[in-house]
């Protein structure tokens, strides 16, 4: 105790804050043992120094580790602040209840990747010096994880685990996270149905998550005139700070309106505080718990009013300033707290807020909830991080300063990323932007990027990007591994229009002198009308044939995932999960990364359609009746017959016995197994009655 007292009393002479001279860094493991690829979690306590917690130039605070095998790496830590969660009613509609509990707190998240003893020590950097940790141990024991997702080493057009396991994405967006509890549950019923892939945006501005994004009280994104006006008593300059400026005759008006509803807990007393100053005999009152008078004068004067919730209480509601009388007047300093203290509970009222650099612990919890219920549901996620209009403008020329701040920006922010988030197998990948223009001269962006993430990322995760329109110049990006595809059809296509498997077909063959190799991942898709919004043929096509078409085809022409489809609350709503199953059944044995899959060249008389995948000793083949559109059956009404006496030739496979599954697309099951030989010609099979379509698996062997 002695040496800590004196310890702050040096601290002062040298002009530090006194918490500054407690350079101890501690280090508290979630637990002794943790299984291959799962996640321990440690909570680091320092007295850290400096304004931003997020800026590693003013805090870097990290766990250097030692693996079993004597290699070292380095794990940022990352700022957290815990939340109380509920999924609550207000004004009669469901809403998620978000309150922060306690101070926020220093954590590092880790996956170790081999079996033994780790060794871990933390080590600070900041304004007041450097600082480290004792070791701490812990010990990594075997597990059956599959580990994380990777380009394959075998094939480079597919995925596969770490344990070399093939990964075919069969999945859809879940995009925009408005309220984490039905994101949550679309999740769960994706794994449900045997999906295992969703697409998630952390970059939703101000009308769902985002990470990095202007959430403010005071406007919003698509109309942005927030009541700000410089400080009246400041310098002038650019830089100089903001207020909110009401003016105007009495009952002219400022309401604080955040993104999120101000999560209150009933019975308890809260203090609301902020400063007022006023020009031109301006008076001025504030409806919170009632009408309250604020004594307005020339200079800054600080206002506080104390309230207590009710008993069923459960949000602040909108507070609202008003002059009454005519004039001007200046607020700032906007908090609301706990009277007994705690976390600030208005953050989105401070009008200096930065917009870059700075991220929001709301939005970080909400996507530690999706990303846990992606783990229990065995989803993997294609996590989108930018939000594409704070970057976008300043990526227009590689040489300027701006473009220099962007990729300092974006560093920082990857940073906290892999940080929070990466330690976690279901991260199947990091996603840069959602449709990037592809004019802008990106190449310096991504190259930077991919080398900090290079240094930074101990998991390595496959890295990203979509711009709208496809292809693009990324398909060639040595610093992204995977070609990323976004395709609607609407009226403009024509008759592709009218035929998933058509369309699908078709994008997969445009795409091919552009992929060179890597693996191409179907991530948005729908039916659109031609101003790219949902399709109102959508409600005639009852059960989503568009769909089922376009699955099957994606999953048999060489895709890396199948069409992940866009209008998720469709989905959700009209519940058509149902089509992931038999498909995600499907392919599961398929060995894409080993067999050297090419196109089929399967055909079937009777006018069918033959689309697949083969090898010299197998082939997966899905034939379909061209008459079963999803236009023919939704919009013409038409009825497909049965399809009797088909016969089905594949060429190309080497000779021998096989055999052959024929599959029920919709039930996912195997409904007949033939055996077959093949003699040196095409190997002709006899096709089993069907409607619609009907799928195969030929495979070399008795």
């Amino acid at each position: 105790m002695a040496a800590a007292r004196w310890a702050v009393l040096l601290a002062l002479a040298i002009g530090l804050p006194a918490h500054a001279a407690a350079r101890q860094v501690t280090v508290e493991p979630s637990a002794g043992q943790v299984k291959r690829f799962e996640k321990i979690e440690f909570v680091l306590a320092a007295a850290t120094v400096g304004e931003n917690p997020y800026d590693p130039a003013e805090i870097d605070l990290a766990l250097e580790f030692t693996a079993p095998s004597g290699k070292k790496f380095t794990v940022p830590a990352f700022y957290f602040q815990p939340y109380e969660r509920r999924e609550m009613r207000q004004g009669g509609r469901k809403a998620e209840w978000l309150y922060p509990v306690g101070p926020a707190v220093w954590k590092v998240r880790f996956a170790p990747a081999e079996v033994g003893k780790y060794t871990g020590v933390a080590h600070l950097a900041d304004r007041a010096g450097a600082a480290a940790s004792a070791p701490v141990t812990f010990e990594s024991v075997a597990s059956a994880a599959k580990g994380f997702v990777r380009v394959s080493a075998k094939d480079p057009r597919y995925l596969e685990f770490d344990d070399g396991t093939p990964y075919f994405a069969v999945g859809q967006n879940v995009a925009f996270v408005k309220d984490s509890y039905d994101t949550v549950e679309m999740i769960r019923r994706l794994g449900e149905s045997g999906a295992n892939f969703a697409r998630v945006w952390a970059c939703g501005q101000d009308w769902a998550m985002a990470i990095e994004a202007r959430k403010s009280a005071w406007g919003r994104s698509w109309g942005w005139k927030p009541p700000f006006a410089p400080m009246p008593d400041g310098d002038g300059s650019p830089a100089a700070k903001q207020c909110v400026k009401l003016s105007g005759d009495a009952g002219a008006r400022a309401t604080i309106q955040p993104c999120y509803a101000v999560a209150l807990k009933p019975n308890t007393k809260y203090r609301f505080s902020c400063a007022v100053r006023a020009e031109g005999g301006a008076a001025v009152a504030l409806d919170l718990a009632g009408p309250r008078t604020i004594e307005a004068k020339p200079a800054w004067t600080p206002f506080a009013l104390e309230f207590t919730a009710g008993a069923d209480q459960w949000w602040l509601g909108q507070p609202t300033f008003r002059l009454t009388a005519a004039g001007t007047a200046y607020l700032k300093d906007f908090s609301l707290k706990e009277a007994a203290g705690g976390p600030e509970l208005l953050w989105e009222a401070d009008a200096n807020r930065p917009v870059l650099g700075v991220y929001n612990q709301t939005d970080c919890f909400m996507l530690d909830k999706v990303l846990e219920a992606a783990e229990q549901a065995g989803v993997r996620l294609e996590l989108t991080m930018f939000t594409r209009d704070l970057y976008m403008s300043r990526l227009s020329k590689e040489t300027a300063d701006e473009y220099a701040a962007a990729i300092a920006d974006a560093k920082r922010l990857v940073r906290y990323y892999v940080a929070r988030w990466g330690c976690s197998t279901h991260v199947a990948m990091w996603e840069y932007f959602n449709e990037m223009d592809p004019g802008k001269p990106t190449n310096r962006f991504y190259a930077e990027l991919g080398d900090y993430l290079g240094q930074i990322d101990p998991y390595r995760h496959l890295r990203s990007t979509s711009t709208w329109s496809s292809p693009s110049k990324d398909y060639r990006h040595p610093k992204l591994d995977t070609a990323d595809l976004h395709y609607y059809m609407r009226p403009a296509d024509k008759e592709l229009f009218k035929d998933a498997a058509a369309a699908v077909q078709a994008r997969w063959k445009a795409m091919q002198p552009h992929v060179q190799g890597r693996p191409l991942v179907f991530a948005e898709f729908g039916l659109a009308d031609d101003k790219w919004g949902l399709s109102p043929e959508t409600g005639r096509d009852k059960d989503y044939t568009f769909l089922h078409n376009a699955l099957w085809t994606s999953a048999l022409s060489g895709f890396a995932s199948t069409v992940c489809p866009w209008w998720w609350e469709d989905i959700h709503k009209k519940d058509m999960y149902h089509h992931y199953r038999p498909v995600a059944a499907y392919v599961a044995d398929i060995p894409f990364t080993t067999a050297k899959l090419q196109e089929s060249s399967a055909t079937c008389d009777k006018g069918m359609r033959a689309i697949g995948l083969q090898a010299g000793d197998r082939a997966y083949v899905w034939i379909q009746d061209p008459a079963a559109t999803w236009w023919r059956i939704a919009v013409e009404g038409a009825v497909p017959a049965e399809v009797k006496g088909a016969a089905l030739a594949v060429e190309g496979l080497k000779s021998g016995p096989y055999t052959v599954q024929w599959w029920d697309t919709r039930k996912g099951k195997v409904v007949k197994q033939d055996a077959a030989k093949a003699s040196g010609g095409p190997l002709k099979l006899a096709v089993p009655a069907f409607s619609r379509d009907i799928a195969c698996k030929i495979v070399a062997g008795g």
